[in-house]
């Protein structure tokens, strides 16, 4: 049975910094895309960052890009996302999410939520102004 268990989430000033985790486990492959998304309360779900394991291979939302770094360390079948220059906007539900079946040319392209099969709990962050 697959799992998806994030941490890291807090409050944070705008400019700040805080670092998600999310330990996967129950994957027999060593291949497959992961990525955080986040969501506001009455709004759709969006992709932030997505990475296929296999190359580490990043993707990002134009939102993000230069402020956040998503990683991962095989080792511990960990994927972290570290941001960075934190603003209000940025404020939301993050969620860790994964699929076996998307490749390494699809993981990223696209990165819409019915896309993934696999979805951790969650892990708030909120960022002041």
């Amino acid at each position: 049975q697959v799992q998806l268990v994030e941490s890291g989430g807090g409050s944070v000033q705008a400019g700040g910094s805080l670092r998600l985790s999310c330990v996967a486990s129950g994957y027999t492959s060593s291949n497959y895309c992961m990525a955080w998304f986040r969501q506001v309360s009455g709004k759709e779900r969006e992709g932030v960052a997505a990475l296929f394991t296999g190359d580490g291979r990043p993707t990002y939302a134009d939102s993000v890009k230069g402020r956040f770094t998503i990683s991962r360390d095989n080792a511990k079948n960990t994927l972290t996302l570290q941001m960075n220059s934190l603003k209000p906007e940025d404020t939301a539900m993050y969620y860790c999410a994964a699929d076996r079946l998307l490749g390494r040319r699809l993981c990223g392209a696209y990165m819409v939520p019915n896309e993934y099969t696999d979805w951790g709990q969650g892990t708030q962050v909120t960022v002041s102004s």
